[in-house]
């Protein structure tokens, strides 16, 4: 089985995965860590300044290492979507995701279904005419869609949401949803019991949960209530770590 293969079922069957996000908009950055063990990059459309020729090489970097890659675009807005799944990317990291309405509307804009996404037969992700309408419909039904829990209205919905069919992750946006609650911190403790609802609602709708950690020591603690995709630092994170480790080696010398 092909990588992208493997994380596809690793994902839905709940196993342990690493990835980090993508900050920089050029795919020698993606094709140096599609060299990794890591287990998927997800390109932030929505914070970072990916145009859709930035996404389209970035995701063609991915596919020619074979790591899988997702993309966060920059709303729920089918065009976006549309975009990314286009241009080849495995899966979807949708923000803001607030009802159910939302997530039924994110799972139909990743769908050829009716009123759902928009056929094309000549892109990447219908490799360029060779598979033919059913080859690249069956292909597509793969795709993954992680609904970003990161506000407080989607906390109060999250049991609903959570059991939407089409979704195959929640993935929660911590920082947003510090700010949605009006916390002055993400450790305040209504935002920890917000991630530990979201954490429960994924385990009883037999949905993955994701989430970003800024620590790897807190790897184990989320872990044990259930989440078990961890999105950790970036490539800009590498490159900033990376020089000051060598800029302080050289300096102790």
């Amino acid at each position: 089985m092909s990588r992208v293969t493997d994380f596809r079922e690793a994902l839905r069957a709940g196993d342990l995965l690493a990835g980090t996000w993508v900050k920089t908009p050029h795919p020698h950055n993606v094709e140096v860590l599609a060299l990794s063990s890591l287990d998927c990059l997800v390109l932030d459309g929505e914070h970072a300044p990916f145009d859709r020729a930035a996404l389209d090489l970035c995701i063609m970097a991915a596919r020619a290492g074979g790591m899988p890659v997702l993309v966060r675009p920059a709303s729920a807005a089918h065009e976006q979507i549309l975009s990314a799944l286009d241009c080849g990317a495995d899966g979807v990291v949708i923000p803001h995701i607030r009802s159910v309405a939302e997530a039924r509307a994110a799972v139909r804009a990743c769908h050829y279904v009716p009123g759902g996404r928009g056929y094309a037969g000549s892109s990447r992700a219908a490799a360029y005419t060779t598979l033919g309408m059913a080859g690249h419909r069956a292909a597509a039904r793969e795709v993954i869609v992680i609904a970003q829990i990161e506000d407080a209205e989607a906390v109060d919905a999250i049991d609903e949401i959570a059991a939407v069919a089409g979704i195959d992750a929640l993935f929660i946006g911590r920082a947003d949803l510090t700010i949605s609650m009006g916390a002055e911190t993400m450790n305040d403790a209504p935002v920890v019991a917000a991630v530990e609802r979201i954490c429960a609602a994924g385990q009883a709708a037999g949905r993955t949960v994701g989430m970003f950690l800024g620590r790897t020591e807190d790897v184990p603690e989320w872990r044990a209530r259930g989440a078990s995709l961890f999105l950790l630092q970036s490539d800009q994170d590498f490159l900033l770590q990376g020089a000051a480790r060598l800029g302080a080696a050289i300096r102790a010398r």
